[in-house]
């Protein structure tokens, strides 16, 4: 087998790249425009990019034309790659840079860069010998362009030296000129040309020239990926046969200016990574302005930071050698995705396909040929398919179920997501949706409703209490939430029906009734039933979730034990205890009480004594006021103690009654 030595295209090549009588300085004075090899083959990706390879016989060195959409030359540059069985081939890559048109005009002896007028040409042309009619023939060399003020208006002249003098023609009164140097306005006819050129065209070509010495010919292949229109595909499902049909159509864009002759087309579904990077526009990076290196003046420098080669010196050259991998192994490898053929079966009769990886790919079995700018529909499976037909109750503000059928896959490959046109009974039933169809898999699809059958739903929800438990002075109650649905369905035309109802999975319940289904995903379970003709029935689906309440008994005021205590949920042997535990708490809250208006009267007491003490020092205790204010502080003195002993008691007995109370909590435990 030859070897095919390949190289990824990393030039950006500009002129005078090589130093002049170099061996590779004819590559880039080449005007020829070069070979136009045919293109083999198309692969069509999902991710809106497409692969073209094109190949043909060449000989000696050649120079191979590949024209560009300006919006595709950057794809192109990031993804070209040359393949030529010639050995020392190395080939160059030559296009027009993006500032080539302006960078080319300024570099004429006329600049017509920027869109100047004739002010900003005559300007530019100062010193040039040139020939006006205004409107007689004037001779001269041009000094200069100045505006004056003329009637009150701005108006420009041109300063002309002729005859010995400077004359000034205005500049409106001229009708033609022409420079008397021929090779301005040569310079001047070709700036004309390449901005016309520019205008008329947004095609970039790119010339890759093969620089290989003379020899027999040889099989070349240049490849690349550009942005292309993303491929679409439709299907067609016919239920009115007893094997149902099914028929996929891939619909194909050649949106280019090329046409596509007997190429080998791939469709590749999938979702890989695809950008665009700005190879085309030069970039210059800013550098700093530095002092010139005199009177001192030290110049800047810096150093880079130093690695150790990881290879030995043999070792690094080697490593960066030719790859000591068979050429024809690397090409295989990375064309794998788009060369891979499976067996379809009967059911591929117009395209085999087969998985690339991650993706899938569809190859038309014969060459396809589609025009510029035209749009093809090409078959890409035909077969039989497992279809049943039925009803699906999904949406419960929806009277009636959608027409559908289960279909599953049995076509033995990968199928892209699409419409559906539905027919049934040799008529058009209407259109379905289905997403990305592995092999085997099951799906749903609808594509109408049916309005002989109608439904409704009835919604339930409650709270149970399942169990109680004290333990440790907390109160546990256990409550089950139920949700139901009830599905009502019925059926008033003749044929029994196959029934899918979807019900919502409501989150953190437990499927109760019924105890099986169909399927389930991630948020909604499937149920089947059969609708008898002129029918109706009923359906159930019974969900529930648990709910804990964690109560510490200690903490409720009486109101609530009450309540718990009058709940007929509640276990009897519970709301038994719970109605002790309100008893002792009573008792608590009257000695809590109680202490409460002793101390009240105790500052009514105080208040009333510190009244008396300030009416005693207003009156004097001399004062028969005064004797009788001394007896009434006596005897408030006397009353003030026994209420202080008073109260020492039924704090006691508040302690009592609270520990009681505390106790009797900490010590229940009932299940």
């Amino acid at each position: 087998m030859r070897k095919i030595t390949k190289f990824i295209v990393l030039f950006f090549v500009s002129v005078g790249i090589f130093p002049p009588g170099g061996g590779r300085a004819g590559l880039f004075a080449q005007t020829s425009p070069g070979l136009e090899l045919p293109l083999r083959r198309v692969a069509i990706f999902s991710s809106g990019v497409g692969y073209f390879e094109h190949g043909g016989a060449v000989s000696g060195q050649a120079g191979i034309r590949l024209p560009f959409d300006v919006n595709a030359v950057n794809d192109a540059l990031k993804s070209l790659m040359v393949s030529d069985p010639a050995r020392g081939a190395s080939p160059v890559v030559s296009y027009p840079s993006e500032e080539t048109l302006e960078k080319t005009l300024k570099s004429l002896g006329v600049d017509l860069s920027g869109n100047p007028g004739t002010v900003e040409i005559f300007a530019a042309q100062r010193g040039a010998e040139i020939e006006v009619s205004a409107p007689n023939p004037i001779s001269g060399r041009i000094a200069g362009v100045e505006r004056r003020i003329v009637a009150g208006e701005s108006e420009d002249f041109l300063s002309l030296y002729a005859g010995g003098g400077l004359k000034l023609i205005a500049i409106k009164d001229i009708g033609s000129f022409s420079f008397k140097d021929p090779a301005l306005n040569a310079d001047l006819e070709r700036a004309l040309d390449l901005i016309a050129a520019n205008r008329a065209s947004s095609t970039r070509n790119l010339l890759v020239t093969l620089n290989a010495a003379e020899g027999g010919g040889r099989d070349v292949s240049l490849s690349y990926v550009i942005p292309v229109p993303v491929w679409k595909v439709s299907y067609r499902l016919d239920l009115g046969q007893s094997a149902p049909l099914f028929q996929g159509w891939a619909i194909v864009d050649n949106g280019s200016d090329s046409d596509w002759n007997n190429v080998e087309l791939s469709l590749v579904a999938g979702r890989p990574v695809s950008f665009i990077q700005e190879l085309y526009p030069p970039y210059y990076l800013p550098r700093p302005v530095e002092p010139l290196a005199i009177a001192g003046t030290a110049r800047a420098q810096s150093y880079a930071p130093g690695y150790q080669s990881a290879f030995p010196a043999a070792d690094f050259a080697a490593e960066f050698a030719a790859p000591s991998v068979a050429p024809e192994a690397l090409r295989e490898k990375a064309a794998s995705v788009l060369s891979a053929r499976g067996t379809g079966g009967s059911v591929m009769a117009a395209a085999e396909g087969a998985a690339a990886g991650d993706q899938f790919s569809f190859t038309i079995n014969k060459p396809v040929t589609l025009l510029r700018r035209q749009s093809a529909m090409l078959p890409l499976v035909d077969g039989r398919i497992n279809a049943v037909k039925t009803l699906i109750l999904s949406d419960a503000s929806n009277v009636h179920p959608r027409l559908g059928a289960e279909i599953t896959n049995t076509m033995g490959i990968k199928l892209p997501a699409g419409p559906i046109t539905v027919y049934d009974g040799g008529v058009y039933a209407g259109d379905a949706l289905i997403e990305f169809f592995s092999e085997n898999d099951k799906r749903f699809i609808s594509y109408g409703e049916d309005l002989s059958v109608t439904s409704s739903v009835r919604y339930f929800s409650a709270r149970f209490v399942s169990t109680v438990t004290v333990s440790g002075g907390v109160m546990i109650i256990n409550r089950r939430l139920v949700y139901e649905r009830t599905y009502t369905v019925k059926n008033a035309g003749a044929e029994t029906k196959r029934l899918i109802v979807e019900h919502p999975i409501t989150g953190g319940a437990a499927l109760i009734e019924p105890a099986a289904y169909l399927e389930k995903t991630d948020s909604l379970y499937r149920f089947v039933r059969n609708l008898p003709g002129g029918g109706e029935i009923t359906f159930t689906v019974k969900e529930e979730s648990p709910v804990s309440e964690r109560i510490v008994l200690s903490q409720l005021r009486e109101d609530s034990f009450v309540s718990y205590a009058a709940n007929q949920e509640i276990p009897a042997n519970v709301r038994a205890a719970l109605s002790a535990a309100v008893e002792l708490q009573r008792k608590a809250a009257a000695a809590r009480q109680a202490l409460a208006e002793i101390r009240n009267r105790k500052i009514h007491l105080a208040e009333e004594q510190d009244r008396v003490r300030q009416n005693l020092v207003a009156v004097g205790s001399g004062t028969e006021p005064g004797r009788n204010y001394l007896k009434r502080m006596t005897d408030l003195d006397r009353e003030i103690d026994a209420v202080n002993e008073e109260t020492a008691a039924t704090e006691k007995l508040v302690q009592t009654a609270q520990a009681a109370l505390d106790a009797y909590i900490a010590g229940l435990n009932l299940k």
